[in-house]
């Protein structure tokens, strides 16, 4: 996206009151706005199929479609083979979509009903004008067959404001959905667009803001906002370890020496002067042969661990931590300490047991994802993705913390209800482990300096950033250590 306002995220509301505002206020006529939305995703077309001769669009009988129809007769206005299909007869309404349906038939574009067992047309790119932000329900019968249809016909598509069938508000796709390869989105950015089952649909984004003047927005706040890259400054030239924080990480139960063992070492990756690991004794050969800058401890028990507690200025507890009387022992005294604290796996888990609030003076951050804070609000794994902006605000009330939900577009949200949406990461890093790094790294952040929301804010970034470049080499066999070095150079603003 490049227009000035698209790390802004709104609401379908709010887009609705933006546009009526541009009508009624600024003196914009609807159906003008139809035809720079026609304008901007023909461009967009043009842009990325530059190639492209031959364009069949596919029309609901809403606004959507109209822009639909309109982008079709720019097309054959610009000497494009264009065609529309109208999957409704027409309203007859004397709406802007009726108007612009009657300019394209006008206009000689070749326009025919789509009959449910109809044959889909040979072409370069379609268009998806089905449904626009209004869709909260599954498609209807004869417009799910079309999207499935779409889908498989191995055609480009370009899809017009959303992907139709693709909820808007929450990113959650209760039926079909257009998988589209760029989506052209109009006046402002739908947060929906950014998250969840959105990732699957929306191919790249473009923010078309009609041409509509800055003032536009200056009364609107919008809902969330789209991380920035971003890094930390550079350390004095007098810096010292005791100046960087001190780590604790708690966990590695029987077995799971790699999870404790990941979390430690991205908290040393991500900048944290000491880091220390408190375990199970069977772990410590490892743990000093693999990483010897890892301080590990034999913790038997809440006594051996108090200690340690006394020097340390961060916690992070739950890699590998269980849910049995050791791990529980452990969990207990970590909480009952007023130290900043990073909460991951089960950690959350025994959070979800035994749930408490915590003090709004202490740093606290919550990374569950889907299934954990399912577990956290008492609620199903459904539930949760179908309203992710929701279900993250809920977290960070019920708990008193910053919550981050992992996933496709991971969600930061405050217990004040400010909410950052993370635009980085990819299918890779759906594998063991990344949950352990995120944890250390946002730990490591806390213990320079950063409070919860930013240590969120910039290690679900960086973590996602590290993961895309890790990536370049190809997404499957993506391993967990693979970003902690594209993690140390982004992390200090240094191409990875």
């Amino acid at each position: 996206m490049t227009s000035t306002h698209s790390q802004a995220l709104y609401t379908v509301a709010q887009v609705r009151a933006l546009d009526r505002h541009a009508i009624e206020a600024l003196g914009v006529p609807g159906y003008e706005l139809m035809r720079r939305a026609a304008e901007a995703a023909l461009a967009g077309l043009r842009r990325c199929w530059p190639q492209a001769r031959r364009v069949a669009v596919f029309c609901g009988p809403g606004n959507n479609g109209g822009d639909g129809f309109l982008l079709a007769l720019l097309a054959r206005e610009a000497g494009l083979d264009a065609m529309a299909f109208a999957l409704a007869e027409a309203r007859g309404d004397g709406g802007d979509a009726s108007r612009a349906r009657a300019a394209c038939e006008q206009g000689g574009v070749p326009l025919l009903h789509w009959e449910a067992n109809g044959t889909l047309p040979a072409a370069d790119v379609y268009v998806d004008a089905l449904y626009g932000t209004g869709l909260d329900r599954p498609p209807q019968a004869a417009a799910a067959a079309l999207i499935e249809r779409i889908n498989a016909s191995g055609v480009p598509v370009l899809a017009l404001d959303v992907p139709s069938g693709l909820n808007a508000d929450t990113g959650h796709c209760p039926g079909a959905a257009v998988r589209a390869d760029l989506t052209v989105t109009f006046i402002a950015a739908k947060r929906g667009l950014h998250t969840g089952q959105a990732a699957a649909c929306t191919g790249r984004i473009e923010l078309a803001t009609l041409g509509l003047p800055d003032s536009l927005w200056q009364d609107s706040l919008p809902d969330a906002s789209l991380l920035k890259a971003a890094g930390l400054p550079p350390r004095p030239r007098d810096a010292h370890k005791g100046r960087n924080g001190h780590v604790l990480a708690i966990g590695g139960d029987h077995g799971t020496a790699g999870a404790i063992r990941l979390c430690g070492e991205a908290a040393l990756r991500g900048g944290a002067g000491l880091v220390s690991v408190a375990t199970e004794p069977e772990h410590l050969v490892a743990l000093n042969a693999a990483r010897p800058e890892l301080m590990a401890h034999a913790v038997n028990g809440p006594q051996a661990l108090e200690p340690l507690l006394e020097r340390a200025s961060v916690l992070a507890v739950g890699p590998g931590l269980g849910q049995g009387a050791w791990g529980h022992a452990l969990w207990l005294t970590a909480l009952d300490t007023p130290l900043p604290l990073v909460l991951d796996a089960d950690g959350l888990n025994l959070l979800a047991a035994e749930p408490r609030r915590f003090d709004a003076a202490r740093q606290v951050v919550l990374t569950p994802h889907p299934g954990e804070a399912a577990r956290l609000l008492g609620c199903s794994i459904d539930q949760i993705e179908r309203d992710r902006f929701a279900a993250v605000r809920a977290l960070a009330r019920r708990f008193g913390a910053v919550a981050v939900l992992k996933g496709a577009g991971s969600l930061v949200a405050d217990p004040d209800g400010r909410l950052d949406v993370c635009p980085w990461g990819n299918p890779g890093m759906a594998s063991g482990g990344m949950g352990d790094l995120l944890t250390g790294l946002v730990a490591a952040l806390l213990a320079q300096g950063c409070t919860a929301r930013d240590a969120a804010r910039l290690g679900v970034g960086l973590h996602a950033r590290a993961g895309d470049h890790a990536a370049r080499g190809g997404e499957r066999g993506l391993l967990a250590s693979d970003l902690l070095a594209p993690l140390r150079r982004l992390l200090n603003g240094l191409d990875a």
